[in-house]
C-alpha cells in the first residue's frame, strides 16, 4: 500500500548537481522521517541524510555542505539536492521509510570525473 519512487539520477561531471525526487503514496508520509540512502558498487549501503516533520534535516559528515534535503508534504515528496558532486558519490540512491522498513527502487548516480 505505501510506496516510494525514487526520480531524478543521471550521470553528471565531477562539481555539478542533481536533485532526487522521492514520491511517497499511501498517506503515510507526513507522520515519517524520511530517509536517503546510497549503495555504491561493493559496498554497503551508507546513511546520506533524513528529514523530519517540519523539514529539519541531519546528514552525513560526507555530504554536509554538499547535499540538502527537504520535503513537501502537501505534495508528499522529499527532495534531495546535490552539489559539487564528487566520484565517490556514484551510488544507487534509496529513499526510505526507515520505521517501516520501506524502501524505494534506488536511482542511480553516477559521476564522471
Amino acid at each position: 500500500q505505501v510506496r516510494l519512487v525514487e526520480s531524478g539520477g543521471g550521470v553528471v561531471q565531477a562539481g555539478g548537481s542533481l536533485r532526487l525526487s522521492c514520491v511517497v503514496s499511501g498517506g503515510i508520509f507526513r507522520g515519517a522521517a524520511l530517509a536517503w540512502y546510497r549503495q555504491a558498487s561493493g559496498q554497503q549501503r551508507e546513511f546520506v541524510a533524513r528529514t523530519s516533520m517540519g523539514g529539519s534535516s541531519v546528514y552525513a559528515d560526507s555530504v554536509k555542505g554538499r547535499f540538502a534535503a527537504s520535503r513537501d508534504d502537501a505534495r508528499d515528496t522529499a527532495y534531495l539536492q546535490m552539489n559539487s558532486l564528487k566520484v565517490e558519490d556514484t551510488a544507487v540512491y534509496y529513499c526510505a521509510l526507515e520505521a517501516l522498513e520501506l524502501w524505494g527502487q534506488g536511482t542511480q548516480v553516477t559521476v564522471s570525473s
